[in-house]
């Protein structure tokens, strides 16, 4: 299986609010709370593996069924460290694929491969609104501050929580309830943009409304459409 374990359907830019987060349907949004990767920041696992191994067996180490790469992926995020992670590999999966993850831990930066176009210009315009501009991501806490070094558009944040510091993950509600914790923020006017849907589904379970990520373009446009007061984007 290729992607992440338990990875439900969800259509892109529409605004959930199920579960907990039915009841702040249509409430103003007064804070928007980011994912990094690929929200903000692109991240792919191949881009960092593409020196040393052949497009076939990258493909092969992404797919969890046979390596389990996105299974330790989670352990790191939750709090394992990298050394951690390669000699569970080991143990479960085999040499091969447990080198193949330290050499993609080792090369890192390089699966970071841009900011997302339009982010960094969205962040600005929700802040010249007064709009609150949080981070919640899943990041092995090894790893992130390689991301923070690199990119600045991390550090424009008013706060953030990683899941590798904190020891709790996304989708699990407890580190949705921490973030709005530490954030002082209510999740009756929050938004969560993520690019995954499971991710979503646990914002929704704490009370946050949601949105699966797509492009910025699109986000701009469905926060135009929710009251928030930033430009649009030209058409003519």
């Amino acid at each position: 299986m290729k992607g992440w374990p338990g990875e439900p359907d969800m259509e892109y830019g529409v605004l959930m609010a199920d579960d907990e987060a039915a009841a702040n349907a249509g409430k103003p949004i007064t804070d928007v709370i980011f994912d990094f990767g690929n929200v903000l920041v692109y991240w792919d696992p191949a881009a960092a593996m593409t020196p040393r191994y052949g497009d076939e067996l990258i493909e092969r180490f992404l797919d969890n069924d046979i390596s389990g790469f996105y299974d330790i992926n989670n352990l790191l995020d939750g709090g394992m460290s990298n050394d951690e992670g390669v000699a569970l590999m080991r143990k479960t999966s085999g040499d091969q694929w447990a080198d193949m993850l330290q050499y993609y831990l080792d090369n890192f930066v390089d699966s970071l491969t841009g900011v997302v176009p339009g982010a960094r210009v969205l962040i600005n315009d929700l802040k010249a609104a007064g709009i609150g501009v949080w981070g919640l991501s899943n990041w092995q806490k090894d790893l992130f501050p390689i991301a923070l070094e690199h990119y600045d558009i991390l550090r424009m944040l008013n706060d953030r929580v990683v899941s590798g510091y904190v020891e709790l993950r996304k989708p699990h509600k407890d580190i949705y309830e921490h973030a709005l914790d530490q954030f002082g923020i209510d999740a009756a006017g929050a938004i969560f943009v993520d690019d995954k849907a499971m991710n979503i589904v646990g914002a929704n379970e704490a009370g946050i409304r949601g949105v699966r990520f797509g492009d910025s373009r699109a986000l701009r446009n469905l926060l135009i459409a929710n009251g928030v007061d930033v430009p649009a984007v030209r058409q003519a």
